[in-house]
């Protein structure tokens, strides 16, 4: 088996093109509007306008600044250079210890502008070498069951393993559970393949 890629080594293997590196302290603005402008975008017509047009990116700017001072390994973003941001994930350990996923995908977001460039490609794949190096072999994703982007953690090899309704929105909605019983295998077939193809 060929070595795993970690972030660091993602990006050298694409030089400065490929945008992926860990994530900075200083990202936390930038992460906060990209959560702002795909959520809008992403969950028009799926969650309440309200909700929507409360999201509010100073608030978000706090929350991220705590969450890269706490666990900054985990959180990965695409650097577009003089575009700036265009994307960003964050994994870590299982929140559910009774599932058979010892990691988790916790988010993937990418701008609208910027879809379809493979951006979240790569940043996944970031995600994943992240978690095999914290000693996370398998991982799990939740995707709402209306939002069309759950196809795409298909085409990079989870299984559709779960579903649950989760409060979401002041409500309950359908989630479905997306998972990689072996992140290095997935991870070990991408690099075998060269496959470098656009895509979400």
């Amino acid at each position: 088996m060929r070595p795993i890629p970690t972030c660091a080594m993602l990006t050298d293997q694409e030089g400065t093109m490929s945008g992926v590196r860990k994530a900075r302290l200083l990202d936390a603005p930038a992460i906060a509007r990209i959560e702002v402008e795909t959520w809008q975008t992403t969950y028009a017509g799926i969650l309440t306008d309200k909700s929507l047009l409360n999201m509010s990116v100073a608030r978000l700017t706090t929350s991220w600044t705590a969450e890269l001072r706490r666990w900054p390994r985990g959180i990965v973003v695409w650097d577009g250079d003089e575009r700036g941001l265009l994307g960003y994930g964050q994994c870590g350990r299982q929140r559910d210890p009774a599932l058979p996923y010892k990691g988790e995908v916790f988010m993937l977001y990418v701008t609208p502008d910027a879809q379809g460039m493979g951006i979240g490609r790569q940043l996944l794949l970031a995600l994943m070498a992240n978690l095999v190096a914290s000693n996370y072999p398998s991982a799990l994703v939740w995707v709402l069951r209306a939002n069309p982007a759950r196809f795409f953690y298909e085409r990079l090899g989870a299984r559709l393993v779960m579903n649950r309704q989760i409060p979401f929105d002041g409500r309950l909605v359908d989630a479905l559970g997306y998972g990689w019983d072996d992140l290095s295998a997935t991870l070990d077939q991408w690099v075998r393949s060269g496959d470098r193809s656009t895509g979400p």
